[in-house]
């Protein structure tokens, strides 16, 4: 009985990290504001449906990362995708943290292995190189989400 009770407390305490993919697990969103204000804002702004920038400068070269977190890859009617990522979100592929660090560690390799096409090609050429910032971008983001609407994967 004590094993039970010891197996069913770990799965109540172990749920949250692994319920959805989307709730970050070990990124530190602090870290993650200081990484996107160093590695991101050049291209990317975080800005709210009302227009209010709320993260980054006025950059437009890519999509803006408001509401990222738990949407569909590649929807964004603002921007224009690869058709590698529109592809990804076609067949429902959302920004989950799997999803999110390994596509902004090598976003064309990502792509390709994701839909197992060699010649697909992404358009962001930036590499975050250490693994631990991605984390950290992503639970920076996420907090820029509404995690409780996100679509189910």
């Amino acid at each position: 009985m004590k094993k039970f009770t010891i197996a069913a407390a770990f799965a109540v305490l172990a749920a949250p990290a692994f319920a959805d993919g989307i709730t970050p697990t070990i990124g530190d969103a602090a870290a993650g504001e200081e990484q996107f204000n160093r590695q991101c804002v050049a291209c990317h702004i975080v800005a709210d449906d009302a227009g209010n920038v709320l993260a980054g400068r006025n950059a437009r070269t890519g999509p803006n990362q408001y509401g990222l977190v738990g949407s569909l890859i590649g929807t964004d009617p603002e921007f224009n995708y690869s058709d590698g990522l529109v592809a990804l979100g076609e067949a429902g592929e959302i920004w989950n943290e799997e999803n999110f660090v390994g596509y902004v560690q090598d976003p064309t390799g990502w792509i390709r292995e994701k839909l197992e096409d060699r010649r697909a090609r992404g358009r962001m050429a930036y590499q975050v190189r250490a693994e631990s910032d991605a984390y950290d971008l992503y639970a920076y983001l996420a907090t820029f989400s509404d995690l409780d609407a996100a679509p189910a994967e």
